[in-house]
Parts: C-alpha cells; structure tokens; sequence
C-alpha cells in the first residue's frame, strides 16, 4: 500500500511540474511579445562588430546576422553596447537576450548560457609586421625577453597570452579598433587573436601586416552566439542557423565581410 501511495504522489508531482513548465513563459516568447531582441555587442572587433563612435551605429558581420535573426523572429534589434571586460558581468545582470560579435566559447560563459551551434572553428594566431613573420612561428619563438606582444583587456586573447608567454612583455592596450596600428607603427612587434581577424587585418594593412600561418592556429576555438539559458530560444536560434547555412544566407553575409 505505500508503495502505490508513493507511486501515486510521484505521478502526481511529475504532472504538476510538466504543467507549470508548459505554463510557464519562455524567453523566446517575451521577446516575441516584447517586440525586442535585445543584443549584447562590444563594437571592437572586426569584421564581427564595431561601433561608429560618431554615429553610434554598429556594423560588421555579427550586426548583419543579429538583423536576420530578428527578421527571422519578427521583432526588432536593439543593440547593447558592452565590453570584453565586463561582459560576463552584463549577461549575468541579464542586460541583453544574446551576445554576438565574435564571442568565442568557453567553459566559463558556458556555465552561465547557452551556446548556439558554432558559426566558425579556428584558434589563436600571431599578426606581426610583413618582414617578422619568419621571427614569430611558434610559441618559443615568441616567448623571449625583448618581444613586445600586444593585447585587449579583458577577452580570451589576453587569457590566451597570460596562460602561454612568460618572457616576452605583455601590453594591454585598451582600444582595440586601432591596436593593430600599434604593431604597423612598431609601438608592438605582435598580437595572437583570431585567425579570422588576423586575416581581416592582413587586408586592412596590405603590406604592413601579415597573418602568420592562420591555417594553422596554436590552439582550438569556437565562435557562437551565447544565450540566456532558455531552451525555446536556443532551439528556435539553432534552427534558424541551420537553415540560413543551408539557403545560403549565411554564406552570403559571410561574403559581404570576409571574402
């Protein structure tokens, strides 16, 4: 008899949680009914975002996919301006519904959100001037008392230089829309960051800066979009990535900013 008594309670108590779960609002649809996605931004790092300082626009790849994703919702985009040093800090104050803008995954961002399915793989990889690529191969190569290494406060390109060099001085340099002209006006002989950027840069200082092997990076990483922990809303952003990189919507707003 106790045991059908417990079994009756369990029954009971599982179909009282399954229904306050389907009652219960997920975050998914207050921002459909709020009209609003909300998207955390640092505006710092192209080609994924920047921030016209004058205007107060931002642009860049992540900007264009945060529009179609709110196209996708139905709602409207409001971007949040924030920073690599305190964006952990803003997503737990629940400041935006999602951060994009290169946002790389890592364990600890994992504890607080979601990661949608990764947009890009790739890894930490040196820029330096054109004549010091050969200077600047590996790790060792870098790590030696006089090399000047350069760096963003606050991201996972400063956790990376930290965690590997010991002998080479480390800068941090607070504006990281104008850090690579430090290495092309020699204030800095290099910066490891990601492959994407150092390509970006490359370009953006023909004949200045090169890319060092970004083939092949030093380490392993991968770009998402970190969510508010809500199961609805994951779904709903993994589906839409999927279908955007099968339509080729993806690879097109990828072109307008890498290719």
């Amino acid at each position: 008899m106790a045991v059908r008594i417990l079994a009756a309670l369990a029954v009971a108590l599982l179909a009282d949680l399954s229904a306050h779960a389907q009652q219960a609002p997920s975050r998914l649809d207050e921002i459909v009914k709020r009209g609003t996605l909300r998207v955390g931004m640092t505006g710092d790092y192209k080609p994924f975002t920047y921030l016209d300082k004058a205007t107060r626009k931002f642009s860049c790849f992540d900007v264009d996919m945060a529009e179609a994703l709110g196209k996708a919702l139905g709602v409207k985009v409001e971007f949040v301006p924030t920073a690599w040093p305190k964006l952990m800090k803003d997503f737990e104050a629940d400041q935006f519904d999602i951060a994009m803008g290169g946002v790389s995954v890592t364990l600890d961002r994992q504890k607080k959100g979601f990661f949608s399915t990764p947009i890009m793989r790739e890894g930490k990889t040196p820029i330096a001037r054109c004549a010091d690529v050969g200077k600047y191969q590996s790790i060792a190569d870098i790590d030696k008392q006089g090399t000047r290494v350069i760096v963003n406060p606050g991201g996972t390109n400063e956790r990376f230089a930290r965690a590997n060099i010991r002998d080479a001085e480390i800068t941090v340099f607070s504006d990281n829309t104008v850090i690579f002209d430090e290495i092309a006006k020699g204030n800095a002989d290099l910066m490891m960051t990601d492959a994407s950027e150092t390509r970006y840069q490359q370009k953006q200082h023909a004949g200045v800066l090169c890319a060092v092997h970004p083939e092949k990076p030093f380490d392993f990483s991968e770009k998402a979009y970190w969510l508010q922990r809500d199961m609805a809303l994951k779904a709903f952003v993994d589906q839409w990535l999927h279908i955007s990189m099968e339509d080729g919507s993806y690879k097109k707003i990828y072109a307008a900013w890498f290719d």
